[in-house]
């Protein structure tokens, strides 16, 4: 996958929007690739060309939503990004990509939690399954498209967890334990 330019197909008349783009997901690349080494040091299997490719596109589905703090003028509320993102990635022919970019949202979203909360998503699981799924997942929390550049520390990370309730903090723990332990 040439991330770049599928970047630039989608993202070349927001310049600005491309850069948070770009500078985001670097960072989630670098944070994920990291500790993608480290897993393999171990003796786990990860597939790091994928994760970086995947980690560059993620997010590609913000250019559909409105968020001008971040330079969005979409039409779509931004809990919507991954799974529109994920739709644009399966058109472009990338269906494991896709599952990243529908299923990096805080540390997952259940079908539980989509009917209750009666998210404007389609209903279904957007919980982080594979290795590295729950590798962009778990790098992508430490960054933020507002604050380009910071890096939120664990403990800010987790407080940030904790808004989605019980079942968030299990899957975020479950996750921690994997990638970090």
């Amino acid at each position: 996958m040439d991330y770049i330019s599928l970047i630039d197909k989608y993202y070349s008349t927001s310049p600005e929007l491309r850069n948070v783009l770009l500078t985001h997901s670097r960072q989630v690349c670098e944070r994920a690739l990291e500790i993608g080494k480290q897993l393999q040091e171990k003796g786990l299997e990860v597939d790091l060309q994928f994760v970086e490719e995947a980690a560059m596109v993620h997010d590609i589905g913000i250019i559909f939503c409105n968020a001008p703090k971040i330079h969005c003028t979409g039409e779509h509320i931004y809990i919507e990004h991954g799974y529109l993102g994920a739709e644009l990635l399966r058109k472009e022919g990338y269906p494991r990509h896709a599952r990243v970019a529908e299923r990096h949202t805080g540390s997952g979203i259940t079908i539980e939690q989509v009917v209750r909360e009666e998210l404007p998503i389609p209903e279904q699981d957007y919980c982080p399954e594979t290795l590295e799924e729950k590798l962009i997942c778990y790098a992508d929390k430490f960054f933020s498209k507002s604050h380009l550049g910071e890096e939120s520390s664990p403990q800010k990370v987790r407080e940030t967890i904790w808004r989605y309730g019980h079942d968030a903090v299990v899957r975020w723990n479950q996750m921690e334990a994997l990638l970090q332990g």
